[in-house]
Order: structure tokens, then C-alpha cells, then sequence
């Protein structure tokens, strides 16, 4: 059964809003128009002047299951991203068991087959139990459905560790995507090492530990012919050394979550755990350098690093609570609202980065909105503004620093093979 969206706008390819019909059929795009006849049996929906866009993809979002679901599940983490407009996030496996073997990739595989509202790319471990020792058996992970490898949340501390894992990467045509931290430069902290630090008196991390592993990284990559993927890219150091890499001709991509280009440590109000997470909030000079870093090319693509966690969890402190904060329902809007809507880039600019980017960087059939493409959609109001609530979020967590920040720029449907899993004001 055909399903119409009427009434809408898209980019057309000279990259300007135009009056835009369409129609899905068979799970796919099957005409695109000013005005399409409606024929025969059908679903047509009136989006009543508002954004068609490609269904954002996200490829760094923590679902937490197996063993975190009190912080968030399969189901819920997808169904709060087909609410912020996701069709597509890739899940870290920083889980419990870690997905390091063939049999848990296949569990977690059934798993998303079972409950996902989206759909989700699983990523597999670099090292066993994401210890550093020992390399899991990458042939036998791709096989069972793994997407790349990560060892997210902790980065690979050896170096001839990451030169076997790129390596065997590279053969099997897969990526590195890398959480860049050097635990003999993390000083045990909470928050960047800058002045609100200085002010609580709270050890800091430094922006080199971040940026020393991305420099050893791009030179092993190099050397391996690995697509080595940055995750969180948060200091300006970091952008330089990409830049430098992609000036070399070394396949290196790179990610910016909307809270690093959005918020630095001067924004901080107090010891607010909402405002914890790993990179931590840099200076204001890093976050200029990492929209630079986005308009220039540098900075691939926009992922969410959505990260959930209790009340509790994040009621312990500013240097015992976890790091991390949700963000799949609110991206699209802050970024909207606090970038596009500023001048500081545009519209179509946005939208690249959060689709088409991402599935070229991965090779995924994704992130088009063209004929014989996959009918992932997302329908978005540019215009109508409300206030984020933490309240109201489908993911379990709620631990933003956003709450109160009114935004324009709110999904309103989103559509996965041509079947509608997200509606606003329907359960």
C-alpha cells in the first residue's frame, strides 16, 4: 500500500527549499514532485508545509542493553530517536556483556530485530571486555552482523595494540572508530582542565590527552590504509591534527556532538552533573575551532554521543557521578535553533551533516532523499518553538543540560520504510 506526504518542502539539488511531494512504495521512495496524483489505495498524510528530510543518522548512541536497562533499553533509546527524528544510530558496546564475541553479536542482533523502532547498527569491541589486552576475532564479528569497531569510553592505550586492530580492519574493509583518550594525561578528572576547574578546585582534564592519541592514530592509520573514525572531537589541537591528516591524504573522519558546539566550560553553572561528560565541555576557543572545523570540512559529521544514566547515578557528585548526557530528542532543535537559525551555517548544511555525511563517511544506503532510495523520513516544524522538557522524553534518562532552552526546528513525524514509528501527539 502506496503512502503520500503532501504538501511538504525539500532541498532541491540546487540546494534551495522547494514545494515537495512524496510517495512510498514497496518500503521505498517511489515519486518525488510538486504534486503527485494520488492513485489507487493509500496512506496520504498532509505535512502541511513543513521540512521532508532524509532520516537523520546517528552513529554514536549508548542503548545500554544488555545489563544497563535501568538506564535505557533498545526499544526506548530507538523510540526516543525516531522522536528526534533518527532512523538509523549505531550502539556502542560499552554494554554488559560487552559484544566481543559471535554469540552476543548474534543476541544483540535478534535483540534489535525484536525491539528497535529504528534502525541500529551494532558496533563490536576492538579488545576483549574492552580491557586493551587481547583483539576479538574481528572476521568472525563482522560475519555475525557487526557494524565497525569501537571500544568507546575507554581508548586503546597501547599502540601496537591499535596497529594490529587497524590492520586487521583494514582487510576486512571495516572501520576504527576511536575513543582518544590517554589515561596517563587524564589526571583522574571530572571536567576540562580550564578555569572552572581552577574555581572548584576539581582536577582537569587536559585537551593533549585527547589529542596525542588522535595524532598516534592518523599515523597508524597510514600505515594500515584503516578508515580510522574520530569519536567527540572536542579541542582545537584535535581539529589541527585532522586537518593535518586529510591534508596527507590519510582516511581519517571525524565526529562533533551538538553539546561541544553548542556549550563550553564558561557555560557551566555550578556543580551540575548535566554538565559532566567525557570529552568534557572545552573552552570557548575549542568550540569556535570546532564549528571552523565543521565548515571547512575537517569535521565529517554531527553525532549525538546520547548517553543516559539514572537520577541517581547523576545525583552523586561532580567527580563521582558518570559522564554523559542524552541528547537524540533534542539535537536537531538546539542545533536549529543556536546555528542555523544564527547564521552561523545553514539549513542544508545541518541536514547534510546528519544524514548523507555520516552514510557516506560508512557506506550506508542511507541519508537520500531520492527515487529508489529507503523511504527513512523524517518531517520537521521549523517554525513552531516549544521548551525542552526533561520530562517528556521517551529515553529513559533524562540527565540534559538543555532543560528550559526553548528551540524551533521540532520533528513531528518520522517514517521508516515507509511505515510512520514516530508521530507527535500519538502513542
Amino acid at each position: 500500500m502506496a503512502v503520500w506526504l503532501k504538501r511538504g518542502m525539500s532541498f532541491n539539488k540546487e540546494g534551495k527549499l522547494v514545494p515537495t511531494e512524496v510517495k512510498i512504495e514497496g518500503g521505498r521512495i517511489a515519486a518525488i514532485g510538486r504534486e503527485l496524483p494520488v492513485e489507487g489505495e493509500g496512506n496520504v498524510v498532509d505535512v502541511q508545509g513543513k521540512l521532508i528530510a532524509p532520516g537523520l543518522i546517528d552513529v554514536h548512541v549508548h542503548l545500554r542493553e544488555p545489563g544497563g536497562e535501568a538506564k535505557e533499553t533498545i526499544e526506548t533509546g530507538t523510540l526516543a530517536a525516531a522522536k528526534g527524528g533518527f532512523t538509523m544510530v549505531a550502539a556502542m558496546p560499552n554494554t554488559n556483556p560487552v559484544p566481543d564475541r559471535k554469540e552476543q553479536m548474534e543476541w544483540l542482533s535478534r535483540r534489535i530485530r525484536e525491539t528497535a523502532h529504528v534502525h541500529v547498527l551494532p558496533y563490536a569491541a576492538i579488545t576483549i571486555g574492552q580491557k586493551g589486552e587481547e583483539l576479538t576475532d574481528f572476521a568472525a564479528l563482522k560475519e555475525a552482523g557487526a557494524f565497525a569497531f569501537t571500544d568507546d569510553g575507554v581508548g586503546v592505550q597501547s599502540a601496537g595494540m591499535m596497529f594490529e586492530a587497524m590492520k586487521r580492519a583494514a582487510a576486512l574493509d571495516m572501520a576504527i572508530v576511536a575513543h582518544c583518550e590517554d589515561d596517563t594525561l587524564k589526571n583522574g578528572g571530572a571536567v576540562h582542565d580550564g578555569d572552572f576547574a581552577r574555581r572548584y578546585g576539581l582536577a582537569g582534564i587536559p585537551s593533549v590527552c585527547e589529542a596525542v592519541h588522535i595524532a598516534r592514530d592518523v599515523l597508524l592509520a597510514e600505515a594500515t590504509g584503516c578508515h580510522y573514525h574520530v569519536c567527540h572531537i572536542s579541542t582545537k589541537e584535535s581539529v589541527r591534527v585532522v586537518r593535518d591528516a586529510k591534508r596527507a591524504g590519510i582516511r581519517v573522519t571525524a565526529e562533533v556532538t551538538p553539546h561541544h558546539l553548542l556549550l563550553c566550560d564558561e557555560d557551566i553553572p555550578g556543580l551540575d552533573t548535566n554538565y559532566k561528560m567525557n570529552p568534557p565541555l572545552r573552552s570557548r576557543a575549542d568550540r569556535e575551532a570546532l564549528i571552523e572545523g565543521l565548515l571547512d570540512g575537517t569535521i565529517d559529521l554531527i553525532a549525538t554521543d546520547h548517553a543516559p544514566h539514572t537520577a541517581a547515578e547523576k545525583a552523586k557528585g561532580i567527580e563521582a557521578a558518570p559522564f554523559g548526557i542524552v541528547g537524540l530528542e533534542t539535537a536537531f532543535p538546539l542545533l536549529y535553533t543556536h546555528l542555523v537559525k544564527t547564521g552561523l551555517v545553514t539549513l542544508k548544511q545541518l541536514i547534510d551533516w546528519l544524514t548523507i555525511k555520516p552514510a557516506q563517511c560508512f557506506g550506508l544506503d542511507a541519508g537520500r532523499l531520492e527515487i529508489g532510495a529507503p523511504a527513512d523520513l523524517t518531517v520537521i516544524d521549523l517554525e513552531t518553538e516549544e521548551t525542552i522538557n526533561p520530562e517528556t522524553f521517551a529515553s529513559k534518562g533524562n540527565n540534559t543540560p538543555f532543560a528550559g532552552w526553548g528551540c524551533q526546528g521540532w520533528p513531528v513525524m518520522t517514517l521508516v520504510g515507509g511505515t510512520i514509528v514516530w508521530e507527535k501527539g500519538r502513542a
